[in-house]
């Protein structure tokens, strides 16, 4: 019945696309379907299958699964600039229908606060359906739409801004189906961007709903935003600036009562302003340098039940550069970078007790896209260590050093080492900021233009931060095969 329904979607789409046809000025289908196959050992850093971690779960040493990915998109380009897009997604872990229960005890998921960013569930733990079509896109375009400069989308669609720091993906596993959550193919937000193109300047006006709860107005989590670049015309230069508005608001709830109420202490607002600003240039040819540094304030609310409200003062920055010059001397064009990233941190974050006063000064990680390393930027946000550690998306250093080579044509490798230290001890009894360092290594072959076939291989080293008996190396195994049309 499951795969006659998704049938059944497919068929509906394709003949509604087919009765459209005539309406507009063309239809285009496009889509793909990745195969991963993966290797996991002791994602929590203890290489015992029946340790236990400090929330209570049971450790595990190691776990293999598969799992797959297929998406379908219409493009329907209508006449006086009207457009719209739909992409369908289905993703899942071969072999059955249901998957929360055993992903999470075998990858040692943890759960994300408020609900609201990362991959979460749409369906109750225990009833996810794995063979269910999920809507990643649906939104309309008008293009001059008032004003010959102005471009509106309205409906679910991807954001990314610059290289992705502070808005890039929102995310999501709806069916709940997932093992490796971080290979989601649904990053998409529900939201209306305004673009007027003044070219060489670009200005997006966005609104994001989030998340929403019940059916009130004051439980949601909203996001506003303003972007504005300037492109030069000399040095491969480029700017912009942005400031963000992200609001969660909360209602407590009386015991053993369904109904909803204001929170105890009357604080139900979680407020993160983000101003920042992002540069690039090529001060010589082949050599490209960037910086992005942004700064947040507002109230931080550690929990619904928070007694107190706190100020928020946090910053981020991202500074790298990258070299090309060997590109035309040597046939296997090497390229190398190198960054640096900081998440300003909150001392003594593992005894941080909601009612604390004084500033709060964690980094809120907004929803980035960019990801540069396989395994550590998702540890205690998708993965629980065995020990309590702080998320690796707050209140912490990163040193990235990346190289690339193609050997022929067809093939590229990459390598990157990584090394993390905190910004702020994580407790008085834990003062080790030594996170670690990881490894990763990647082989991609372009077998035809719409064929693709990728190996990914890396380990994290965990430092003096972690304790012994929950120290051992993890190790991350991906191999993916895609085809693209």
């Amino acid at each position: 019945m499951r795969f006659l329904k998704v049938l059944c979607v497919m068929a509906l789409v394709f003949a509604v696309s087919a009765v459209a046809y005539a309406e507009t000025q063309s239809v285009k289908v496009s889509g793909d379907i990745t195969m991963r196959g993966f290797a996991r050992g002791c994602y929590d850093l203890n290489n015992d299958p029946v340790a236990l971690a400090d929330d209570g779960s049971i450790s595990n040493a190691w776990g293999t699964f598969l799992q797959s990915t297929a998406e379908v998109q219409i493009d329907a380009d209508l006449t006086d600039n009207v457009g719209g897009v739909i992409r369908l997604v289905n993703q899942r872990v071969w072999g059955s229908g249901n998957y929360f229960s055993e992903g999470g005890a075998l990858t040692g998921q943890v759960a994300m606060p408020y609900d609201d960013t990362f991959t979460r569930t749409a369906v109750a733990p225990g009833s996810a359906d794995a063979f269910e079509v999920a809507l990643d896109l649906a939104y309309i375009e008008l293009k001059e739409f008032l004003y010959s400069p102005l471009t509106l989308k309205i409906g679910r669609q991807d954001l990314w801004f610059g290289k992705g720091f502070i808005v890039g993906a929102s995310q999501m596993d709806p069916t709940a189906a997932l093992f490796a959550r971080e290979y989601t193919a649904i990053n998409s937000f529900d939201a209306v961007r305004a673009t007027l193109d003044y070219s060489p300047w670009t200005i997006d006006g966005v609104y994001a709903k989030i998340h929403e709860n019940a059916l009130r107005a004051d439980d949601d989590t909203n996001l506003w935003g303003v972007n504005v670049g300037y492109v030069f015309d000399q040095y491969n230069a480029e700017a912009e600036g942005y400031g963000w508005y992200k609001n969660r608001r909360f209602c407590g709830r009386a015991a053993n009562a369904a109904t909803l109420i204001p929170v105890a202490y009357g604080h139900d607002s979680d407020d993160v302003y983000t101003l920042g600003g992002r540069g690039s240039f090529d001060p010589i040819e082949n050599w490209t340098v960037a910086v992005e540094g942004a700064y947040q304030f507002g109230e931080y609310l550690g929990k619904p039940e928070t007694k107190w409200n706190r100020n928020r003062r946090a910053f981020a920055v991202d500074v790298s550069a990258e070299c090309r010059y060997f590109q035309e001397e040597f046939a296997w064009k090497p390229v190398a970078s190198l960054e640096y990233i900081l998440y300003s941190g909150q001392l003594d974050m593992g005894e941080n007790s909601p009612n604390n006063s004084g500033n709060y000064t964690g980094w809120d990680f907004m929803y980035r896209g960019k990801f540069d390393t396989a395994i550590r930027e998702f540890q205690n946000v998708y993965y629980g260590t065995l020990q309590g550690s702080a998320p690796s998306n707050t209140n912490q250093h990163q040193l990235l050093l990346k190289g690339s080579i193609e050997p022929t044509d067809s093939i590229t490798v990459d390598a990157t080492y990584a090394h993390f230290w905190l910004a702020e001890r994580w407790s008085a009894a834990n003062k080790a900021t030594d996170v670690g360092g990881e490894f990763d290594f990647k082989v991609t072959w372009d077998y035809t233009e719409d064929v693709s076939f990728n190996f990914l291989s890396g380990w994290f080293f965990p430092g003096s931060h972690f304790l012994e008996g929950r120290n051992d190396v993890a190790t991350d195994v991906v191999g993916t095969v895609k085809l693209s049309f």
